[in-house]
């Protein structure tokens, strides 16, 4: 296998892709922003379809998806830790971007299908935003699935949250990824 100084960038980026909890102001805004969501719309998606959207909380955005999430642990009996710790949950960076599968009907393309497109959107922009300078992670739980936040959030029965991508500025350098994998464990051949 080539020195990871003889592999070209992009594939060097994939290769050193980490997740950041640590996140602070600045988030992304503006052209940054609207380069994150350009990156969103290459993933792959059978037919076009674009079966997602994406919901940013920023500011007092935070505080009321803060306030939905707090509510919705309430009326899923959540005990008294997670009911207090989910209205600060939104809060752990700037800008929380929920990403949502809205399935489009289609006889050739099964919903999971474009749930997946959904999923690789989120992928496509935190490795933007990392490339853009930023840090972002990608968190779900039980949130992902709970239909009261769904509908406060204001989405439709056939949607469905696959991931909440909080983004900022790195506030800590991290370590570096593993270079060893043992792809044996993970990987066989027919």
């Amino acid at each position: 296998m080539p020195e990871p100084t003889e592999l070209p960038d992009r594939l060097l980026f994939l290769l050193e892709r980490q997740s950041c909890g640590a996140l602070g102001a600045p988030a992304p805004d503006g052209d940054a922003l609207q380069l994150i969501f350009k990156a969103a719309l290459r993933v792959p998606d059978h037919l076009c379809l674009r079966p997602y959207n994406f919901i940013v909380a920023t500011g007092e955005g935070l505080d009321r998806l803060g306030a939905m999430m707090q509510r919705a642990a309430i009326a899923a009996g959540k005990p008294d830790d997670v009911v207090q710790r989910a209205i600060r949950m939104p809060k752990r960076a700037p800008m929380v971007i929920i990403i949502v599968a809205t399935p489009r009907p289609h006889d050739l393309v099964p919903v999971f299908d474009q749930q997946l497109t959904a999923g690789c959107a989120v992928m496509a922009m935190q490795m933007a935003a990392q490339a853009l300078g930023f840090g972002g992670i990608w968190k779900s739980g039980w949130f992902m699935y709970d239909r009261g936040l769904h509908r406060d959030l204001g989405l439709a029965d056939p949607d469905q949250i696959v991931g909440f991508l909080y983004l900022g500025t790195p506030q800590r350098e991290l370590p570096p990824p593993p270079q060893s994998e043992d792809l044996d464990s993970y990987v066989r051949v027919l």
